[in-house]
């Protein structure tokens, strides 16, 4: 991304009543089961916020306030997203909420898989069963129940009321056409909210209601979930996973006005790490996790640096032309996992429900005789919602959260600044 590109598109100041100097946006990127450590780490700011809060008098007062003005999500970080904006209308309470979704999920609440026992002891049976799901589903994994466990959980009414009471200004869902290739952010803001859908090289946004249709769609991992059809500028596109040819993550949030940006990914820096035990030839498994790794291998970081580096050059400018100019530092916060969730998969790849660990045992994409880096540990990583390895993402992210608390209080600011509702009673 050329420094150009990076100035006009993602530090242009926009002309929007909505933006507040102390307001934030929230994104959160995708990566299947492995998002639930974002519900630690928000779990964790909620309780350093709340913390800072002044004793109240009052018997009954108002709860805390919703820390985000914005909230984009990318995949399963786009549930997540959807999620807290569905539960906004609490406050500050929404964020430990995502934490209890996340640990009452089960595998069975978001695919399902139909396979004998015995069709691990075979590559044909096994090959055989996979081709039967996507004649039946259209993907390997069948995530009717995922459709289900989302009507249940995000209330899209709430999320109406939140925008419309202006606890949010805006929800946004990123999901990858196969149709034209683009990207789009889909948004969701209160009626008649001055800004405008916006058209870049390979990306894009369209103002809509944010539906069910459009989260499946964002987390459509590409063979495991089926495609999802939505439709855009008038006619039917089928789309993908978010993740993938995702180019710049923070534009839709900047585009919006936000002048600090908190963004959480569960990227992998120590993958590198578990390849130097592996001393045999890769395994199916190896190579699929691989193949994952690179679905959700997103720009996340190089932007986030590309945007610190311009805002620290702006900040630098002598103030007569800085105020002379159209554009405004951001301050952007990047969390990601200290630990390898790799590893951490691979401690509770046993948890994955039967039928899909048989067939992933059957074609050899399982093997737990290996060690971490020649098994299905990175594959298992993006299925397991399952209790043991969702809790442990969770206490990491709390983990991480309070490694790095006095950044994050100073990113927040003053206990009153952290909320679109003003000072706190």
């Amino acid at each position: 991304m050329s420094l150009d590109t990076l100035i006009t598109h993602n530090t242009l100041l926009p002309a929007t009543p909505d933006a507040q100097p102390d307001a934030c946006a929230l994104v959160l990127m995708g990566g299947g089961a492995r998002t639930a450590y974002q519900a630690g780490v928000l779990k964790a700011i909620a309780a350093m916020l709340a913390a800072r809060l002044p004793a109240r008098a009052v018997p009954a007062p108002p709860p805390p306030p919703f820390p985000f003005q914005w909230l984009f999500g990318t995949s399963a970080g786009a549930l997540n997203a959807s999620y807290l904006a569905s539960q906004a209308v609490h406050g500050l309470e929404a964020l430990p909420r995502l934490a209890t979704f996340w640990s009452a999920l089960r595998s069975e609440r978001v695919y399902r898989l139909e396979a004998p026992g015995w069709v691990r002891a075979n590559r044909i049976v096994a090959g055989l069963t996979l081709a039967r799901q996507v004649r039946r589903h259209r993907a390997l994994l069948d995530t009717l129940p995922l459709v289900d466990t989302l009507h249940r959980a995000i209330d899209l009414e709430a999320l109406e009321r939140a925008l419309t009471q202006r606890i949010i200004h805006v929800l946004g869902v990123t999901a990858s056409s196969y149709t034209t290739g683009e990207h789009w952010t889909f948004c969701q803001t209160r009626p008649n909210h001055p800004m405008q859908p916006w058209h870049r090289p390979g990306r894009r946004a369209d103002f809509q209601p944010i539906t069910i249709e459009h989260l499946m769609a964002s987390s459509a991992i590409p063979f495991l979930f089926p495609a999802v059809p939505l439709w855009v500028d008038g006619h039917k596109e089928h789309f993908g996973d978010g993740s993938m040819r995702q180019l710049s993550p923070l534009s839709p949030a900047i585009q919006f006005g936000a002048r600090r940006v908190l963004v959480i990914g569960v990227g992998q820096p120590q993958r590198a790490g578990m390849a130097a035990r592996s001393t045999g030839e890769p395994t199916a498994g190896t190579i699929a996790g691989h193949a994952m790794a690179s679905v959700f291998h997103d720009t996340l970081q190089a932007d986030v640096e590309q945007t610190q580096r311009v805002s620290q050059t702006l900040a630098q400018l002598p103030p007569a032309l800085a105020a002379a100019l159209p554009y405004r530092p951001v301050d952007v916060m990047s969390i990601q996992p200290s630990f390898s969730l790799d590893e951490l998969a691979h401690k509770h790849m046993r948890e994955l429900p039967a039928p899909t660990r048989n067939t992933l045992a059957g074609l050899g994409a399982l093997d737990t005789k290996r060690s971490a880096a020649g098994s299905a540990a990175a594959l298992a990583s993006y299925l397991l919602f399952e209790p043991g390895f969702v809790n442990a993402l969770i206490e990491l992210g709390e983990h991480d959260a309070w490694r790095k608390k006095d950044d994050l209080m100073n990113f927040f600011g003053t206990p009153a600044a952290f909320g679109p509702q003003g000072t706190v009673p």
